[in-house]
This record gives C-alpha cells, structure tokens and sequence, in this order.
C-alpha cells in the first residue's frame, strides 16, 4: 500500500502564482506596457561570498549565452536577456505550458570591496556564472605625528 501524501496549501499556493501571473500580463498589456514591461520572468540566482571574490550563479536554462547581457554601472551590476519561445504544437487539444519565456532582468549593489574592472561571465549547463573579483584589502598602518620644537 503506498501512502500520498495531501498538502492542499501547495495547491492553492500554485494557483495564486498563475493567478497573479496571468493578471501581471493582463494589467501590463492595458497600460500599455506590455511590450515594453521590464521582464517576464526572474531567474532564482545564488550568490556566494568567497576569500578572493564574489560568485553569483542563475539559473537560466534555455537561454542561448548570446542573449544574455552582463552589465556593471555604479556600484550595480545587471543581468538580462531573453528566452526565446519554442515552436508550440497541440496533440489532441491538450496544451499545457509552465516554462517561463521571455525577458528577464536582475539588478544587485555590489559591495564597495568589487573590482568592476575584472568581472567576468560564463555560461554553461543553463548556469550563469558571473565572478565579481575583490579589491585589494587596504592595511591600516600606523602614522607617526611630528612635533616641531
């Protein structure tokens, strides 16, 4: 006998989160700003702070790498591109569809201590690595004072 386990809370939790997708999309495209909405979709993305750098990982499958923009401006570094949408096909009038497509768009303030100078980015597998160099740690040093006589 297998036991299943009922958690109707995940199911409501499901539907609140097509719901208030499917109305995002709705209000964007009446207010004009479906064309030009900022994203469709996030990335879930992980950020690890290690000794020499900072490590930021998303997960963006299916996105060709040359769609994808890596920018740093002001202390704030941007990820964006686009997935593209596959060629739909319908068999026996059941469509499903729960893969996100589209533009995304992620913002992060880097901390004073990142080198903007050697960021670099690569992806691989559907994971956007972006390595975030650290400066140079400043030593505090001791200064003498001089008196004149």
């Amino acid at each position: 006998m297998n036991l299943t386990r009922f958690e109707p809370w995940s199911l409501v939790d499901l539907m609140y989160r097509d719901l208030d997708r499917l109305a995002t999309r709705r209000l964007g495209n009446a207010n004009g700003g479906g064309e030009h909405s900022v994203a469709d979709w996030v990335p879930a993305v992980d950020i690890v702070e290690e000794k020499e750098r900072f490590v930021l990982r998303a997960d963006v499958p299916g996105v060709d790498p040359k769609n994808i923009d890596v920018s740093m401006d002001g202390g704030v570094l941007t990820v964006a591109g686009e997935r593209r949408n596959e060629a739909e096909t319908v068999e026996d009038g059941v469509k499903r569809i729960e893969r996100f497509s589209g533009r995304f768009y992620r913002r992060f303030t880097l901390p004073d201590t990142a080198d903007a100078e050697g960021i670099s980015a690569r992806s691989e597998n559907g994971i956007l690595e972006v390595s975030i160099p650290k400066q140079p740690e400043v030593r505090s040093r001791r200064i003498a004072v001089e008196h004149s006589a």
